[in-house]
């Protein structure tokens, strides 16, 4: 059974997640399931390691040539869960892609009743560099909320909050207009725990009726339309990632012509 750790390679599940069979989470699970083998043996430990001459297998198929790693912008409508199969029967996001597109990973994910943007990728380790907290990129929300509330509210999240032992971060939260018992707020949070927004305005006595997430990191929603894909170049989530950025000489003059 293959358990070696300590050699030369990659990790299994980080060469599944960029071969675009799932994501590095998803593979770590298909480790644990016993249903993946490192040149025909069980791999039975998660440092297990795979070189460029090894084979690796998924349920006795062999991983593909990994293609370039691709990013997407997608308009999630709502009632669809962010899985490739649900054990309910419900409608998932996947199964209503285009069949043009290759078979993807999400960043992150979003509740069934949420819309708005969703990051698709057929690297799943690149999904995983991007969902990291660690990361640091802003998501930004629009909610239609349900009680009565104000500024001063809403203000009370900018210093983060713990709802039954959880601790949530800085939340800022600003309200657009509000009629009647029906408020509309832009909510940006860094960390996106699961249903974290509908959690923190459930504190304040607020129940969200509806929730878009308009923005994750640098890429917006735009004009998407609900169900919509559009792919974004790869040379500008690259350089939002400080991907082959060019390095500058140590006498190289940075400097703009007009400041020289």
């Amino acid at each position: 059974m293959a358990e070696d750790s300590t050699g030369a390679g990659e990790r299994i599940a980080k060469v599944i997640a960029r071969a675009g069979i799932c994501s590095r989470r998803d593979a770590e699970k298909l480790i644990e399931e016993g249903r993946v083998a490192l040149n025909g043996e069980t791999v039975t430990t998660q440092g297990a390691k795979a070189g460029d001459d090894d084979i690796v297998t998924v349920d006795g198929k062999p991983l593909g040539e990994p293609e370039p790693a691709r990013l997407w912008r997608y308009h999630k409508p709502p009632g669809m869960v962010t899985t490739h199969k649900d054990p309910q029967g419900r409608a998932t996001v996947f199964a209503n892609l285009p069949r043009s597109l290759p078979r993807v990973v999400s960043v992150g994910r979003l509740d069934f009743n949420s819309e708005g943007l969703l990051l698709l990728t057929n690297d799943g380790d690149l999904a995983r560099r991007l969902e990291l907290p660690a990361g640091g990129w802003t998501r930004k929300y629009r909610a239609r909320l349900f009680g009565k509330v104000n500024q001063p509210d809403l203000d009370k999240l900018a210093t983060g909050i713990t709802i039954d032992k959880v601790k949530y971060g800085p939340i800022i939260a600003d309200l657009e207009r509000s009629k009647g018992v029906y408020s509309w707020a832009t909510v940006s949070l860094k960390e996106g725990k699961n249903r974290e927004v509908k959690r923190v305005m459930e504190s304040l006595g607020l129940k969200v009726a509806r929730l878009i997430r308009v923005q994750f990191g640098p890429f917006h929603l735009g004009q998407l339309e609900p169900g919509q894909v559009e792919e974004i170049p790869a040379k500008l989530w690259r350089e939002h990632l400080g991907i082959g950025r060019k390095k500058r000489g140590p006498k190289e003059d940075v400097r703009k012509p007009w400041e020289r």
